[in-house]
């Protein structure tokens, strides 16, 4: 069979239909060509509506065997699933044998988290008598205080900083904007920042002039640029836990709902769709639930 006037219709649509990035194109199509490959591999000579249940089955068989990980498994299943919606709206199929396929489930990791010790210590390491180092305290604070994902972090503007009333309007993902409240002391090292390094710049690019935290050059951070500058603190501070930008995220979280923080809160702080997303920092210390059943259980108890 001849796949390559499918596999450009499901480009056309991908892109057309679905206003997809090029990058999630192609991933879609490595999906498709999976399947090509596996009944290429296996002798099926069968047109696209021969395809069964059973054949995706044994397909989803195959690639456990060779080696991808549940949550390739599952990114497939569900490009698979794409894939079949156009063959339907397309007419190219009657009926879609990749809806009876169940994803492997995925454990929910509890992401890394640092003390508050750690934070501190790393937030230390940060020379505050260069420029960079003043512009570098400033996003880690408020990395901290916020709870920014880095791309937020990276795009958020001169505009959107409401220091005298304690707010930040962030642009979240699928260009939502919510209102996070920003503590004294990332206020306090942005203000700082802003007096002795940006507003001291004469070279910023005038389409970046509203990014608050800009390079050398004048223009907005890269993403990339911020983890570097996160991993050298993490480093100098003696931290060897895998330490990125989201450790600030998975911190700011854990520490607000250990302290008794409302969850629904922290939710709408973080811009979480889905509060089930945020019920993964409800994990506490294993040595906290011990001290507590050891001092509270009535079977612990020392008899005065």
């Amino acid at each position: 069979m001849n796949w390559t006037p499918i596999k450009e219709g499901f480009k056309a649509y991908l892109k057309l239909e679905r206003s997809l990035s090029a990058n999630s194109i192609e991933s879609y199509l490595r999906d498709v060509q999976k399947l090509v490959d596996f009944l290429e591999i296996h002798n099926y000579d069968i047109g696209i509506k021969e395809i069964t249940s059973d054949h995706l089955v044994e397909f989803v068989h195959w690639i456990n065997t060779v080696g991808l990980g549940a949550r390739s498994q599952a990114r497939i299943i569900s490009g698979l699933k794409t894939f079949y919606k156009f063959l339907l709206l397309e007419d190219l199929v009657d009926t879609s044998p990749v809806q009876q396929l169940d994803s492997p489930k995925l454990q929910r990791k509890i992401p890394e988290v640092l003390s508050y010790e750690e934070i501190q210590s790393l937030l230390a390491t940060i020379d505050l008598s260069h420029d960079h180092g003043m512009r570098n305290r400033a996003m880690l604070e408020t990395l901290y205080a916020c709870g920014l994902r880095v791309t937020e972090l990276i795009t958020l503007k001169v505009s959107n900083f409401y220091h005298l009333v304690g707010y930040l309007k962030v642009l979240g993902k699928n260009n939502k904007e919510r209102l996070v409240p920003i503590g004294e002391e990332a206020i306090k090292h942005i203000l700082f920042y802003k007096k002795h390094v940006r507003n001291q710049q004469k070279n910023i690019h005038p389409e970046h002039a509203n990014f608050l935290f800009l390079n050398r050059r004048g223009k907005k951070l890269s993403r990339i640029m911020v983890f570097n500058i996160v991993k050298e603190a993490a480093a100098l501070a003696g931290i060897t836990k895998n330490v990125s930008p989201h450790t600030f995220r998975h911190s700011f979280a854990t520490h607000l709902v250990e302290g008794g923080a409302d969850l629904k809160a922290v939710q709408d702080m973080l811009g979480h769709e889905s509060i089930v997303t945020t019920e993964i920092y409800t994990h506490l210390d294993t040595d906290y639930l011990r001290e507590t059943i050891m001092t509270f259980h009535p079977r612990n108890r020392k008899k005065e």
